[in-house]
């Protein structure tokens, strides 16, 4: 007999929540992975919240704003890794009125800008430390009865020796486990940098030279990036590193000197059409919760309550 009611087959930030929110909701829940914690691409993550590279969708904004709700209480609560940051973000494109995603954060200003700039737009947005959210999030689990089991599987029907409803939250392995010829990498590179005492998040989506972010937390500052359709390898980029840099000394000027520590290469799982949340068309009790790219840490917690719902119908 399974020992769960419902395993989540991937310990990612989509998994991850999933099975906090189905534990919330009375179920027994089991999660597999197949790589180490410190392996998942979820660790790599500037983890900031912002709807990147998501079409406007009326799910997805619901998933957002949700997101954004629960991320601002756990930052009051004092969740690790989790913090409420000023944002500021420069567009160098006509300005137009507040973009699809500004409802979710509720508190979106517009500020004239100078040349190249058109406008910069103020809002406060939750920030995570991977690292220490997943590791609160693996406790958070096994403290409510719950397993996290390292174990990969070859097809997902593996996974219902742990439990009679199986929800798939496999990210990039989802291109073969669901055969879904959607899913596609985006290969990310950021710099890890001593913090100056920068304060801000900062974006550029729009320079020219490259997608150009700054994100600090306690002891650093991600400095990014890449968003690289198709592109399949973590291999180290020095150019693309020394260009990273560049641009975001450029934007801003006090990290000038600041020594780096690291850097960070992952592909994110992202999918032509957007994420895929749904029950499986083929019978059985499987939901399918994958394809988030960019932006799993910003869908995470409105996703997994649509998820808790689909997996606990009867």
């Amino acid at each position: 007999m399974a020992a769960a009611d419902v395993v989540v087959v991937g310990a990612g930030v989509i998994g991850m929540t999933a099975a906090v929110t189905l534990q919330r909701r009375g179920a027994r829940v089991t999660v597999l992975t197949a790589d180490d914690p410190s392996d998942i691409v979820s660790t790599v993550a500037a983890a900031v919240w912002y709807p990147s590279h998501t079409d406007e969708d009326p799910r997805v904004l619901r998933w957002a704003r949700d997101t954004h709700a629960e991320l601002r209480r756990q930052a009051a609560d004092g969740v690790p890794g989790v913090v409420h940051r000023p944002t500021r973000m420069w567009l160098r494109r006509p300005y137009t009125g507040p973009p699809w995603w500004a409802d979710a954060c509720g508190n979106l200003v517009a500020e004239p800008a100078a040349a190249p700039y058109t406008a910069r737009l103020r809002f406060t947005a939750p920030t995570v430390e991977m690292t220490r959210y997943l590791t609160w999030l693996h406790r958070q689990v096994e403290a409510g009865g719950g397993q996290v089991v390292r174990r990969p599987l070859r097809e997902l029907a593996e996974a219902y020796e742990f439990a009679p409803t199986v929800v798939n939250a496999t990210g990039l392995a989802a291109g073969r486990l669901a055969a879904d010829p959607a899913v596609y990498p985006a290969r990310g590179h950021v710099l890890l940098v001593a913090n100056p005492g920068v304060t801000v998040s900062v974006r550029d989506e729009d320079d020219p030279a490259g997608i150009t972010y700054v994100h600090p937390r306690r002891h650093d500052v991600v400095l990014g990036g890449t968003y690289q359709p198709g592109v399949a390898h973590t291999r180290p980029d020095p150019e693309t590193a020394a260009a990273i840099r560049r641009r975001c000394v450029a934007l801003v000027p006090q990290l000038a000197g600041a020594p780096v520590l690291g850097e960070r290469i992952g592909l994110r799982p992202a999918r032509h059409g957007g994420p895929r949340v749904e029950r499986d068309p083929g019978g059985g009790r499987l939901v399918h919760a994958y394809g988030h790219g960019g932006a799993g840490v910003t869908l995470s917690w409105g996703c997994a309550a649509e998820v808790a719902d689909l997996a606990l119908a009867r």
